[in-house]
């Protein structure tokens, strides 16, 4: 079967684009063949088109963004331009979809969030003209983020973020799929995050020797990793005060990704802590990235490559989707810091991993939990172990395979059953 998985942006290390990637090799092995179509594409990518249009950062994207979550009450103008935008980007990815010729599409987050509202409208337009079979892997609903919660185009997230019962619906998590059946009374597989714990993690070799040499790291110090976007609830702050609890081991936090998608208050906010606090604070984004390159003089890490020379990560996030990091840092063989947020409390913690936990605030009993694991390896290893086995049988590809095979099923009976419009 040949699939088309579009979204705003399948580049990069944020969790839809990961989740994503995971997917597409998960169907590519099942013989099928995928292609990506975004706004933002990696430069390496070999099957991929690009449509800039479809990026939410563009300013006329934005522009709509704004407009519609400033507030409340219903406005027809901005609902027709939004329409009238959809239109126009229908139009544009037509000869995309007449050249690659799907037979299903999957939409990778882009009737989930409403960042790309136009996009949203242009990618349902096509389904129905089309009679296309579709599935929507969605990471982020719109009511599970504040700045989304007051709208002027209600009716607009009711019908599109996401459309109706003719797509196989994909919820990461326990939460969203409950909220979705009582919101909208559409039912949804549970795909959560997943990792391929069947795969040997990456270890040390010629070229990731010298990532703490390059980053200025000295041997001795200890390395703190933050693998998340610079974004307000990732709540860096708690990992800031985690390394000024620890200064004794001469610390180093280091951010991989960047900032940016929220703008750069929040980094700046964070520099500014961190020096109060005299905690060194590196941003990396410049030098981690998904695949290792070389970048004019400097090497470009993969973010595995970062992984590998931590002491520990840390995770300390308010609200997550599903938590990639967490399924990283054990893919790694990393302990974790986590916070208490409430996917993490319904469908992780549950099945019995053994993480260090923090609430609100940096207490003595998350500082000695953290400094129990650091100097003792052998607790650390029975502990990297145990949480392995567990998400092994829980987040693993098995999980993957066998909903995508279920939504592959299901998404080409739907298409048969509904009556589309003429």
């Amino acid at each position: 079967m040949r699939v088309v998985m579009a979204s705003t942006r399948l580049a990069g290390t944020d969790g839809v684009s990961l989740e994503a990637a995971k997917m597409r090799e998960v169907l590519r092995a099942a013989g099928h063949e995928v292609w990506y179509l975004a706004g933002e594409l990696d430069p390496d990518e070999e099957q991929g088109v690009l449509v800039p249009e479809m990026h939410f950062a563009r300013p006329e994207v934005r522009a709509f963004t704004e407009r519609a979550f400033a507030g409340e009450g219903h406005d027809p103008q901005l609902t027709r331009e939004i329409e009238e935008a959809g239109v126009r980007l229908a139009a544009r990815l037509e000869p995309v979809f007449e050249e690659l010729r799907p037979e299903l599409l999957v939409v990778q987050n882009a009737w989930a969030i409403p960042m790309h509202l136009p996009l949203a409208l242009a990618l349902w337009r096509l389904v129905q003209r089309r009679r296309l079979s579709a599935v929507s892997h969605n990471h982020d609903y719109p009511w599970e983020r504040p700045r989304f919660a007051r709208t002027h185009v209600r009716p607009l997230l009711d019908r599109y973020f996401p459309p109706d019962h003719a797509v196989v619906q994909l919820s990461i998590n326990s939460i969203a799929q409950r909220e979705l059946e009582e919101r909208r009374g559409l039912d949804s597989l549970l795909l959560p995050n997943v990792m391929d714990y069947d795969r040997s993690p990456p270890g040390f070799d010629a070229f990731n020797a010298d990532f703490r040499e390059t980053l200025g790291i000295r041997p001795e110090q200890l390395l703190l990793l933050q693998p998340t976007r610079v974004i307000p609830r990732k709540r860096i702050e708690l990992a800031v005060d985690l390394a000024a609890e620890l200064a004794a081991r001469d610390p180093v936090l280091l951010v991989s990704h960047a900032a940016g998608d929220e703008g750069q208050d929040y980094r700046r906010g964070l520099e500014t802590y961190a020096a109060e606090r005299r905690v060194d604070l590196r941003f990396a984004s410049e030098y981690v990235a998904p695949r290792r390159r070389f970048a004019g003089q400097h090497k470009v890490y993969s973010l595995w490559d970062a992984y590998l020379h931590a002491d520990f990560v840390t995770y300390p996030s308010r609200y997550e989707g599903f938590g990639n990091a967490m399924l990283e840092a054990v893919w790694m063989n990393k302990p974790l810091l986590i916070g208490r947020y409430p996917v993490y409390l319904a469908d992780i913690r549950p099945k019995g991993f053994r993480f260090v936990e923090v609430e609100d605030r940096i207490t003595p009993e998350v500082v000695a939990g953290v400094t129990r694991l650091l100097d003792d390896a052998e607790l650390r290893q029975s502990v990297v172990e145990h949480n392995r086995a567990l998400a092994r049988r829980h987040f693993g590809y098995d999980a993957l395979r066998k909903v995508t095979r279920t939504a592959l099923e299901q998404a080409q009976a739907r298409a048969k059953e509904v009556r589309w419009p003429a």
